[in-house]
């Protein structure tokens, strides 16, 4: 049975989607158990509204604070030691879950995650993780994702290896094509930063491809992609915002006149084929690599579909050999790079 710790405080809409996205997840899955996470009346109040507060595999977990997703990660860290994130990630710690979701404060999750779980041996900074759809029909692997706006290059390496080691152990592929995000695929190409990375990752045993640009990500040119926080960002929420353009724009063409709608009655089945395929939703959830247990960043602004989704990342997570996978990868190497950035400082002085 697996057992997973939801975050029911975190995000835009809190209880009104992880309550719904946890009842539907467990009537699809009947090996899994869910640990929900909050201030208990306020949970016990939404499952009785589902009519599911006396559910088998749901039991709750008071934590009486919540981390607001404005707010300062040094000071959640600091100051919230009861938070729904706090708690959750000690359940994990303690191997009374295997992994946690939360759709919170993505930074106050990192630190939270960072401190209570520590970093696996070899990793100086973990790094969002999360798979993009590509017309291969299958997903690429983009990291980082927002966690880390300034790296070196030994820190995408670690990327590279932390990526490898993820699509090696959740999708089965034995030596899973690694490209770094570039201006050009030339070798010349790039600041010194991604130079330097390319380099090491060429002096490697990893599958590295080369440099890879962004139209790259969606044809599926390589298994996983590597770029530093702030590019992975942008990327990330550029993407989302096309998709959902793309979609406006089709329902406002196909809604002008007679014939349009005529047309869109016959185009139906091929336009919800398309939107499942570029639904943002479906790929929600991404993972927080490097860490010494099994979290999961969803979307703060989620609904219960998405949500769904996160949950269902953190049991195809918990069910491979996902921290073994990446433990033995970087056993191989040895590049590291003391961390003395921002978060690094933030987590010290939280500490003291």
């Amino acid at each position: 049975m697996v057992r997973i710790a939801i975050d029911c405080m975190g995000g835009d809409h809190g209880l009104s989607v992880t309550v719904p996205a946890c009842l539907r997840f467990l009537k699809e899955f009947d090996d899994v158990e869910l640990i929900l996470v909050g201030r208990q009346a306020e949970v016990e109040s939404a499952l009785q509204r589902k009519k599911a507060l006396e559910h088998p595999r749901i039991t709750i977990r008071h934590a009486s604070e919540v981390v607001a997703m404005d707010e300062p990660p040094a000071q959640a860290l600091r100051n919230k030691k009861d938070s729904s994130i706090r708690v959750s990630a000690n359940l994990v710690k303690e191997e009374l879950a295997s992994a946690f979701v939360s759709a919170g404060n993505t930074g106050a999750l990192m630190a939270i995650s960072r401190f209570v779980l520590k970093t696996l041996d070899g990793i100086d900074r973990p790094a969002i993780a999360s798979s993009l759809p590509n017309q291969k029909g299958s997903g690429t692997l983009m990291l980082d994702l927002g966690a880390n706006v300034d790296c070196d290059p030994e820190h995408l390496f670690q990327f590279a290896v932390m990526g490898s080691a993820f699509v090696r152990a959740t999708d089965s592929i034995d030596k899973p094509t690694v490209g770094l995000l570039n201006i050009g695929e030339e070798v010349i190409k790039g600041n010194d930063v991604v130079k330097r990375a390319a380099e090491l990752l060429r002096a490697s045993e990893l599958n590295f491809y080369g440099n890879v640009e962004g139209n790259n990500i969606y044809e599926g040119t390589t298994d996983v992609v590597v770029c530093d926080g702030f590019v992975g960002n942008v990327a990330l929420k550029t993407s989302e915002g096309l998709a959902r353009m793309l979609g406006d724009i089709i329902k406002t063409e196909f809604k002008k006149g007679l014939w349009p709608k005529i047309a869109a009655v016959f185009a139906a089945p091929v336009l919800l084929r398309f939107k499942k395929r570029v639904d943002h939703r479906r790929y929600n959830g991404a993972a927080l690599l490097g860490l010494k247990g099994i979290v999961i960043k969803s979307h703060g602004s989620a609904d219960a579909y998405a949500f769904y989704h996160a949950i269902k990342r953190a049991y195809d997570a918990s069910n491979s050999s996902l921290l073994d996978s990446i433990r033995t990868t970087m056993s191989h190497y040895a590049v590291s790079k003391p961390d003395s950035a921002g978060e690094g400082e933030a987590l010290a002085s939280a500490e003291a």
